[in-house]
Order: structure tokens, then sequence, then C-alpha cells
């Protein structure tokens, strides 16, 4: 198996990575053979998980334009993934110059290319850090560079909380994060149910097992155990809703290369998990 020049060294090529093969949904170039196969496999039960992802880049794009219009100018972005186009900090800089982002993810390619992506830009960073172990998040000192945490931050965990077993105790983990931030604070977050798939438990299992085999569990919630994670948060309207319901506004962030929030919505599979935003009273 050929290493690309762009691959880190010390990657295994022969594992599969879930942000790889996220990138692989989003129709980005930074994935293996490895990961394709493992995405094929997963489409085999559930085609429609290209749409899944693109709801989340969506969902994404307009809970960080809300968060701007809120006068929230500062993100921290975990399980943030390989960069592709729309990135926080692009979409946040498009409303306020001066917005800040930290990225977290515990992938090496996610890291190394976040880096080659952000070099030389003294308002943006990447922390290589698990969402598992949230104080580590919080001592970065790129975090404590480009974040002032008793000021209002926008907490991304897009399409990452499902990747915790209830072992890892991810409501411990996002509790964590909660109380380390100010009042004011934003939570942003998606999470893959079997609720909405337009396909039977049965066969959408199928696709859990694919993650299963790679070891990296896909844990489905149900839409109450997702409304969970906003303890201490007030929810903003419409509450934890599927993806495309969310405060939806036609064919915004087309400009950002990739389809348009509307055309998105109208495949059923775009309302496959829940999104919500919630406020930290």
């Amino acid at each position: 198996m050929e290493r690309p020049a762009w691959a880190p060294p010390g990657i295994d090529i022969s594992v599969p990575s879930v942000s790889r093969i996220y990138d692989y949904y989003l129709g980005g170039s930074h994935n293996f053979e490895v990961d394709r196969q493992a995405a094929r496999r997963a489409m085999e039960f559930m085609p429609g998980l290209p749409k899944i992802m693109q709801a989340n880049r969506a969902f994404m794009r307009r809970a960080v334009r809300y968060a701007v219009g809120q006068g929230v100018t500062q993100f921290l972005d975990i399980g943030s993934g390989i960069p592709t186009f729309g990135n926080v900090h692009e979409i946040a800089r498009a409303a306020s110059p001066e917005a800040r982002v930290v990225y977290v993810d515990h992938d090496p390619v996610a890291v190394a290319h976040s880096r080659a992506v952000l070099a030389g830009d003294d308002r943006a960073d990447i922390v290589a850090a698990d969402l598992r172990k949230p104080q580590e998040i919080l001592a970065a000192p790129e975090v404590g560079r480009l974040l002032d945490l008793s000021r209002p931050v926008a907490l991304l965990l897009v399409a990452v909380l499902h990747f915790l077993e209830d072992a890892d105790d991810p409501y411990a983990a996002v509790a964590g994060l909660r109380d380390a931030l100010a009042p004011g604070s934003l939570l942003v977050l998606t999470h893959a149910s079997y609720e909405g798939i337009p396909l039977t438990e049965e066969v959408a299992a199928g696709t859990v097992g694919v993650y299963r085999d790679i070891r990296n569990p896909l844990v489905m919630r149900s839409g109450a155990e997702i409304t969970r994670f906003f303890d201490g948060f007030e929810l903003v309207e419409p509450g934890v809703v599927a993806m495309p319901n969310w405060r939806p506004d036609g064919a915004s962030g087309a400009a950002d290369g990739e389809a348009a929030d509307g055309e998105a919505a109208e495949d059923p599979y775009a309302f496959s998990g829940f999104g919500g935003v919630g406020r930290k009273a």
C-alpha cells in the first residue's frame, strides 16, 4: 500500500479512521483506500450517508452564523475532522472578521491537515486532544491563547458524541466543558439516531456494525438521550430537531462549495438524527 505524500509519518494507513471516512462522504481527497472501502460497506446498508453528512455541515454553518448573530465570536470545535470547504473559521469570519477558533481532534491526519490549513493564521489553531478528556482540552495552550473563557464561547460537538460509548461517560465530558464556559455560551450539537432514518432499524444496524468492525463504535441514541446533553443549557428554538428543521434558511451556504441547505434537505436521509443549540444561563 503506497503512502500518500500528505500522510503524516507514523500513521497506520491500513486502519480506517472516522474522520477520513467523513472526508470521503463529503467528497474530500484526504482518505485512504481502507477508508473508502469502509465507507462503501457502510453505504451498502445506508446509501444516504453522504446526505446525512451534508445536512450536518449545513446545520453547522447555520449554527455558526446564529452564534455570531448573538454576539458570540469565539469557537471551540471538538471532533473537527479534516478541513473541508466551509470550515468554522471561514463561516464565522464571513460574519465577523474578529472571530477566533480552536479546533480539536485526536486523528493525526486531521490534526496535520488543520495545521497546514491554519499555518500563519493568528486567530485559529488546532489541538491534538480527545473529547473523553475535557480538562486536557481546556488546559491546552492554544485554548488559553485564543479563547477568553470569561466571555461566551460557542462549543461545537458536531457528529462526534455518537463515537463515545456509554462507558466513556459522554454526559460527564459535556458537563465538564459546560462548567468551564461563561454564561451566554452556546452548545452546538448533532448526533446520530435510528429516529428519522428512512430504513428499518435492522437494516440501519448494518452500518453500525461496519463502524464496530473498524473499532470505532457508532452509538445511536434516542432523541430524549440526545436532549440530555443539553442539561444546564436553555434550548434555543426550535429545540432538538432533525437537522434541516433547525432554523432553515433556503439556499444559504451554497457558496461554501457544497450543496445548498435546501437541496440536501429534500433528501429523506437528511432528516436522520438530531441537531440543536443550547445557551448556558
